[in-house]
């Protein structure tokens, strides 16, 4: 199975959501971060052999549509209810929900509202389960002074937008993709608008007790080169997660599951496993 779906989201927000592999097959929903969209992940789509897998590109994102109005992206629900439509309208039952980056947030604001009673786990790559003024100050640091300006990315100036990218795509990775992939990258995160890059980022959130009441198997990982999502951003989430294990890995900057995919792949699959093997044992 190989198909496209376009679901209604929170407000009317139309969602493009991919779907690869065996409609039986046990599920993970893979989420990507700021900016981007599904084809963050095209390194994971051999996964479908074994699961299946759901790549939606997230409101303001991809081919999924992109209102203007700051109110669709700055508060957690939209976010949640959008993750909860597609569960819904694909009838997915106990999926594995995996966010990158800012996917990450998302994955938190599902829990936030909907808890983790229909999950099987949750996966944390590169992300926090704070943002803003509630980050670790560390963490904080990095993110007011990060190696990319984030700022240039909210210009509705063309020149400035794409030099913008250009510098936050080099920072996203340790080991540097190839020319091809550099410009693809590069094109679907031109495909997001400045204003829906603005409401997204500039987010506000503490979830510290919402991790605590998280009683799912809880993956958490980053790569030991990360320039964007400072190792103390995970250590927080591992503090606060009573189910938890981490994942460092070495070779790997913001995007381990392209960086070391072979690697990332094997130990996404070994925490997909035994989280549905959880499953089966309580049934």
């Amino acid at each position: 199975m190989n198909l496209t779906h376009q679901i209604r989201g929170s407000g009317g927000v139309m969602l493009s959501v991919h779907d690869l592999g065996l409609e039986s097959a046990p599920v993970i929903i893979l989420i990507h971060g700021w900016s981007q969209c599904h084809l963050s992940f095209e390194r994971q789509t051999v996964l479908a052999e074994k699961f299946r897998l759901i790549l939606p590109d997230l409101r303001g994102h991809g081919q999924s549509d992109k209102p203007l109005d700051s109110a669709c992206y700055s508060s957690s629900r939209p976010w949640a209810e959008d993750i909860q439509a597609i569960i819904e309208a694909l009838q997915l039952r106990n999926p594995l929900l995996v966010g990158w980056s800012m996917g990450g947030w998302v994955v938190m604001d599902y829990l936030e509202h909907f808890s983790d009673v229909s999950l099987a786990g949750i996966g944390l790559v590169g992300s926090s389960i704070t943002t803003g003024k509630n980050l670790p100050p560390s963490a904080e640091t990095v993110r007011n002074n990060p190696p990319a300006k984030a700022i240039g990315m909210y210009s509705d100036d063309l020149a400035t937008n794409l030099d913008a990218v250009l510098a936050f795509v080099d920072v996203c990775f340790y080991q540097q993709p190839d020319v091809e992939t550099k410009a693809k990258i590069v094109g679907y995160n031109m495909l997001v608008p400045p204003q829906v890059r603005a409401a997204s980022r500039l987010r506000q959130e503490d979830r510290r007790s919402v991790a605590q009441v998280t009683e799912k198997p809880c993956w958490i990982a980053w790569g030991d080169h990360e320039q964007l999502a400072p190792a103390e951003m995970g250590e927080q989430a591992l503090k606060h997660f009573p189910n938890s294990k981490r994942k460092v890995f070495q070779q790997s900057g913001h995007s381990p599951f392209w960086e070391e995919a072979d690697k990332f792949n094997i130990e996404l699959t070994a925490f997909a496993d035994s989280c549905f093997s959880k499953l089966t044992e309580a049934a």
